[in-house]
Formats: C-alpha cells, structure tokens, sequence
C-alpha cells in the first residue's frame, strides 16, 4: 500500500482523522481548508499519529480552540507551515502553545483571527525564531508592539501581511525595517496612520522589497513614492505597488516610478489626482507594465431649467 505523503481533504470528521493518524504516520502535508466538522478531537487524533508533519491548513475550520492547538503542536513539533486563517476562536493561549513547541515554524497565517492581541504575537515571535512569513491581516486590535518583537526576534522575515491593522504606525515599521533586511513583500493595505517616513525606511533598509501594497493609506504622497524609486529595491527588485485610494498621489508619482524597471503591475484604482495623460507618459517608459485604474464618467451637465435630473459621477446613461 502507498502511504501518501500530502494530502488534501474537502470532507472530513474526527473519526477520519484518527484514521489518518493510524495509517498515514509519515504524512508531512495536510490541507483542511474550511472542513468545517473539524473539532479539537480531530486535532488531537492528527497529533498522535502524523508527528512528522511539516505543513498543516486548517483556515476556516472555526470550531477549533486553544485546546485543540495545545494538542496538535505537542504531537507535531515539526511543523514548519500553519495557517489558520477564519479560525476566529484562537486568542493569544493559543499562540503561546505554537511558541511552546514549533520552534521550527518559518510561515504562519493568523489572518481574520480577530480575538488575536499583541500579546500573543510577541510570544509567537520570542519561540519562533526562524519565521520568515506572518499574515495579520484583519488582527485589528495589533499595535506597534507587535512590529517590535518582530524586528527584535525574526530577523530573517521576508513576508509580512498586516493589512486592516489600523493602529500600526511608521514608529513600528521604521523598527522593523532596521531589523529585517531580507523583507520581500508586505501588504499594508489599510494601515491608515503610515506615512512616507515608512517608505523612506523601507527604501534604504529593505532592498530586498519586491511587492508593496499601500492602499487606502491616504498619508501616502509622491514623495514617499519618490524615495522607493530611487531606492536600490526600486532601481532592482519592485515587481507590485498597490497604490489604491491613496488620494494624495498624483501624476508625478508616475514619473517618479518609471525609474522602477522591473515594475510588472500598479493599481491606482480611485487615485483621483493621477490622470489618464499621466499613465499614458508613464507607460511610454515602461511599456511592460500593467496598469489597473478607475476613471469615473463625467457627470453631464444640468438641463436647461434645471429640470433635468442630474447623474453622480459614478453613474453611466444607459
């Protein structure tokens, strides 16, 4: 018999896992995304039997605890890859067991765990030393202490997903950015209270950056956006900038980019001030790049008499 070692399951319950854990003792990769019947007993048969697991997904499983998370990670040590993305009943216990005892951990995915605080990850990052990729994405009540114990405990991170965390500031980032040098991509989408002193940390610390999403950060100007491009990682590496709804650029941010070479996509959707003549120019300097923007209708104007009734600009006549 062939004994699989990655597997993914769309339909399973308890029973099914102990069998797992009976018959499958070298399965290193398991794929539970959103088996929604799977409990803390599932986990603890999965820790009994599959020790040498390396890479587990259990997002949307939402009826998993702290309990079950203390069972899996004393049986799996090993395990190298968790996310546990819709898991909205994890809190910070939960982490501090992942701390315990996957010491090997280099990817971890926390996103919508919303019970999640700075306390929790900053025990996740005093154990887990070798992390190179978080996801917080939706963690809303994280603040910069978070962003410090990632700069002060996983230097070697590369990934950092944070988008909707609100209360993050450029103090956290200017940190982080000093302390992990190797940082390939970061989403920061919503994390409203940045600026461009963010962008001229990561410009002259992180020259490694090859995907940088900014959206809805409105602090945003062209001057940060000058300081990437003149960057080493702007001149080399960037590959993605997510510029949407960030109404303080405008077309001289575009000018600045077409320093960016190796620039492959740029969304600008809702970006008011940046122009149709503006992408034109840039584009003509980088004609690989994809573009992805939003241009409103023009609202037409008022009826003689004023009787006519008048569009947003967000509505077309049909």
């Amino acid at each position: 018999m062939v004994v699989p070692k990655s597997l993914t399951v769309c339909l399973l319950f308890s029973s099914t896992c102990y069998s797992l854990s009976r018959f499958c003792s070298k399965l290193k990769h398991l794929d539970l995304t959103s088996c929604v019947s799977i409990t803390n007993s599932s986990l603890k048969g999965i820790s009994e039997g599959c020790r040498n697991l390396e890479y587990l997904n259990l997002s949307w499983c939402d009826q998993i605890t702290k309990d079950g998370i203390e069972a899996l990670v004393r049986g799996c040590r090993g395990l190298k890859a968790l996310l546990l993305r819709g898991c909205t009943q994890l809190e910070d216990e939960a982490l501090k067991h992942i701390q315990n005892y996957c010491h090997e951990l280099v990817s971890l995915n926390l996103q919508s765990c919303s019970r999640v605080t700075d306390e929790g990850v900053v025990q996740i990052c005093r154990g887990c030393h070798r992390l190179q990729a978080l996801c917080l994405s939706g963690c809303s009540h994280l603040t910069d202490a978070s962003l410090t114990a990632l700069a002060l405990n996983c230097p070697r991170l590369q990934i950092l997903e944070a988008a909707r965390c609100s209360h993050l500031t450029d103090a956290g980032f200017t940190l982080l950015a000093r302390n992990c040098h190797d940082l390939e991509k970061m989403d920061l989408e919503e994390c409203v209270l940045i600026t461009d002193s963010t962008l001229i940390q990561l410009s002259v610390h992180c020259p490694k950056l090859q995907a940088l999403s900014l959206s809805h950060c409105e602090l945003i100007t062209d001057d940060g956006i000058l300081h990437l491009s003149n960057s080493t990682c702007g001149h080399e590496g960037l590959r993605v900038l997510e510029l949407d709804n960030c109404l303080l650029i405008t077309d001289v941010a575009l000018e600045h980019l077409e320093s960016c070479r190796g620039l492959e996509r740029l969304e600008l959707y809702d970006c008011q001030q940046v122009t149709r003549a503006g992408i034109k120019r840039m584009r003509a300097q980088l004609p690989h790049v994809k573009v992805h923007a939003y241009f409103a209708p023009v609202t037409p104007p008022t009826a003689v008499g004023g009787s006519g009734q008048r569009l947003c600009r967000c509505c077309v006549i049909l």
